[in-house]
Parts: structure tokens; sequence; C-alpha cells
């Protein structure tokens, strides 16, 4: 199933998608860099990552919804432990993911602005993880490169066009479950593996029926709520269901395989959903992501952490739970005894950068959070903010809602201050998220808090120099646009 496979090549620059398609052979991308070592005893867990994609960690039950319908979630956090601070590397899907498979942060990755590739001889799970005798696979989204780096064997048939969408899916993609059933059944009981499944649910293009009332919806306070904002939040609530589905699909087949028992499984999300301060920004609502973790024997279920833990840590947790040692040059640190529950803490400070889409969103920024405070340091503030969200207008990720908000903020004073903040940032941003935790009042010229404010700029500065980030403004973009029938460094998915 995985031996044979042809790439899609998905290209997203300016908001605008093309696609072109070519064949090759397993063995010229998917090659290991080292030789697996001889297959791990049984009593070795299985790992399995499930990745939402655009998704808010508080858009879902087990983080306290009470509108969407998440049941598979909900039975999941019943069984693991909840992770309350967890944070993306980057509020964007590349360098996100990038973060999270290599335990790098974005600029010692490479692939620091979306559709990027890392650098050259960088190691990702599959490096890491095969040595240690796992069989390193990936099943869905795949969107980052080069391919020799993450060299997943990959499940084929695992991305389907919607229905409707055949030949033109664009963005319009859906997670196939069945060939991921299928490969967990012929998996030999002596083998381990760490499987990531990649859901395409719920970036946009969102569903265009809805199971939600656009009546009794609830719209985010740091949002303008009318009349298209409750259309576009039930498609994105039902988009959201969807992937929950996909959730109890993979649950049904680890029970039904007789994996359960030995697997860790993880659900997370790469960042927050395509609507204002959330993907694209720093803020909480784009850069905090949902993280369960269920591990039957080894971790309590129905339980909490506030430990304060970077996607990055991902990776090195993983190797210390393979028996390996990660490598004391990476970023992330494993968080093993927080899962043990021997420790309820974890960093006392993460970080996270945002570059933009190349020709598109430029407005770079970077972030320093502990468990109160958020500090942001804006690269070009003399840039109006510009996202896809009121630019691009190829796809409903903000086209469909957001000239009701330019509408609505003529004569209504808090649209036009939603718009304002949206627009303008300031350079600095400093918030009290105990105080403030919708992150709208900005007290980084309260001189009560300048002391503390030097603090930030000075251990930013020094995480900003150690990254080897030395930018002073938006991305500078080195390369000719994409040219068609070209191959992208980072394809969006993959198919056979």
């Amino acid at each position: 199933m995985v031996k044979q496979r042809v790439l899609v090549w998905v290209c997203l620059f300016t908001g605008w998608v093309t696609a072109s398609c070519s064949k090759q052979q397993a063995s010229q991308t998917a090659a290991p860099s080292q030789t697996a070592q001889t297959a791990a005893p049984a009593s070795r867990p299985n790992i399995v990552v499930f990745i939402g994609d655009d998704l808010g960690a508080t858009d879902i039950g087990p983080y306290g919804n009470k509108v969407v319908q998440t049941p598979n979630l909900d039975k999941l956090a019943k069984e693991s432990m909840l992770f309350t601070r967890t944070f993306a590397g980057s509020p964007t899907c590349g360098p996100s993911r990038s973060t999270l498979m290599t335990g790098l942060m974005p600029f010692r990755h490479g692939a620091h602005g979306n559709h990027s590739g890392v650098k050259k001889g960088t190691k990702s799970l599959v490096q890491y993880l095969q040595p240690l005798g796992y069989k390193v696979v990936i099943a869905g989204k795949y969107h980052i490169g080069p391919e020799d780096v993450f060299a997943f064997e990959r499940i084929s048939k695992t991305n389907v066009p919607e229905p409707g969408f055949e030949g033109k899916s664009g963005l319009n993609w859906d997670l196939n479950m069945e060939p991921v059933d299928t490969w967990l059944s012929q998996q030999p009981k002596d083998q381990p593996f760490l499987l990531i499944v990649a859901d395409h649910s719920p970036h946009v293009i969102w569903p265009e029926k809805s199971r939600y009332n656009p009546q009794t919806i609830d719209i985010p306070s740091i949002h303008v709520d009318t009349k298209d904002t409750r259309k576009s939040r039930v498609r994105y609530y039902e988009d959201i269901t969807k992937m929950d589905g996909n959730v109890g699909k993979l649950l049904k087949s680890l029970d039904q395989h007789n994996l359960a028992q030995n697997t860790m499984l993880v659900f997370t999300a790469d960042q927050g959903p395509q609507f204002p301060f959330a993907k694209w920004s720093l803020y909480d609502y784009g850069i905090q992501t949902p993280m369960l973790i269920r591990w039957p024997g080894q971790v309590k279920p129905n339980t909490r952490t506030g430990a304060l833990v970077s996607q990055a840590d991902l990776l090195p947790t993983f190797m210390e739970i393979a028996g390996g040692t990660a490598p004391a040059n990476i970023d992330g640190q494993s968080f093993l005894s927080v899962l043990k529950g021997q420790k309820d803490t974890h960093h006392e400070q993460v970080f996270a950068s945002h570059t933009g889409d190349r020709l598109m969103n430029r407005s770079p920024s970077r972030m320093l959070r502990t468990t109160r405070y958020k500090y942001i340091l804006n690269l070009a503030p003399e840039n109006v903010y510009h996202t896809h969200m009121d630019k691009a207008k190829d796809h409903d990720g903000g086209r469909e809602y957001w000239d009701s908000w330019v509408a609505k903020a003529k004569t209504d004073q808090h649209a036009a201050a939603v718009l304002q903040r949206y627009h303008q940032h300031p350079k600095e941003e400093l918030y009290d998220l105990q105080a403030d935790p919708k992150e709208t009042k900005n007290i980084a010229a309260d001189p009560q808090h300048a002391k503390l404010l030097a603090g930030f700029r000075t251990q930013l500065a020094a995480w900003r120099q150690q990254q080897g980030d030395q930018e002073t403004g938006p991305e500078v973009i080195k390369d000719e646009p994409q040219q068609k029938g070209q191959k992208p460094v980072a394809p969006y998915v993959f198919l056979d």
C-alpha cells in the first residue's frame, strides 16, 4: 500500500491554489538516512499522533465548549491527561508541523515561512525513531519538506477529494480512515510504530451544510457578531464534528485490532482556526493547541496539567519512551515526568515565531509566554496587518463574513475596535492572561509593568540570538514565485 505512490503537489501562494502531479517510486523518496535496528520488544509502546488542522483549543468539548459536538474527544479526554498550556512553534501550518516533527523551533529548522522546507541535513521523527526500531508512518495531510527529511512511509489513499471536487480539489480534501484501519490490522505485535494521522478538518474550506443553528451558536467576544459570522461559525463547527468522527474511527480501529493497550495516543492540532486573532497570530487562540494523551497503565486517566509545554517537546518525549536519548542540540525537552505524574511543571516560558505566507501576510512577530503573561514583539508595526481572511477571495476563510464586519464597523463601536486591533499591531504587546484572558488590554505602556517588560525583552532577544533569528522585518523572498508544474518543497498532500 505504501510502496508505490504519486505525490500531488499543491502550492499555496498569495491566496491562490495550483496543483500538479508527478509519479515517483517510494525508494526515491522514502529511504531512511539510517538503517533501523532490530525490532523493539512488544513492551515498547506504539505511538499514534492525531493532528487536527486549524483547530482552536477552546473549540472542542474537553476544553469547555458547550455548543460543539465532539463525543469521541470527550470520551478520549476521560481516558487521558489533558494539557491546558500547550503551544505550537508557529501559528501557521508548515512551520508548526515542522517543529512538532523535528523538535526544533522554526528558525532553527529553517521552514519559518509557510510552504517552505527545512534546512538540509535536518533530522525528523523518521531519522530519530527508525534507529530505535520503530516503523514511522504518516496518513493524511503532509505539508512538510523536503522529502528526504520527512521520509515517512505513507499510507496510500488516505487523502481523497471531497465529493464534488474530484479533479479540482484545491483545499477540498478529506481524510480517508479506511486505509488506516487496514494498515493497523496488518501490524505485527513485535514491531512498534509511530503513526501520524493528519486530518484536513477543520481547515477551510468548511462544509456548506451544518447541523448547528446559527441563531444559537456562540460567537467569541473578540469577533464581530453578524449573520455572516454565524453562518461561517456553524460551518467551522460542522468541520470540527467531522474531524471528531475520524478520531472515533481511529479509537475503534485501535480497539478492534487489540492495539489500544500498548499504544500512546496523542491528540493535538497544528494551530488555531482561520478567524481573526487566531491563525497567523500569536494570540492564544492562534498559538495554543489542544493536547490529550492516553497511555494505558502509564498516564493516569481523566487528569489535567497546567505544565507549560511546546510542541517541540513531543519528539524528545517520544524518543525517551522509545528507549532512546534525545540530542542535546534540539529545542524540545521531554515531558515524560509530567505524563508519569512525577511533576506538574515543565518550562518557565515558551516561545513562538510567525513569518507569513511569502507575499501574503507580511507582519512578522515573535512571542514569549509564561503561565501568566504574554509578550509579543511585532517586527513590522508600520505594516497594516492583512491575512487571507480579509484579502483572499478564492475561498471562504474570511470571504464569507469579512465584508459584514467592515459594514458593521461603520456604525458599531465594538466592531470598529475589533477591526482596529486586527489591522494595527503596535511594536510591543504585553498581556496579563490572568486578568485579561482574551488579550484585549495591552499593558506594555503601563509603568507598573516596566520591569517585567524589560525582562521579557531581554529573554526574547537572547532566544532570538540563540535561534539565529536576525530578521528585522518581513521575510525577504529570495526566489521566484512557484511556476506551474514545478514541485513545491513542501507538498500539501500525497496520493496514489
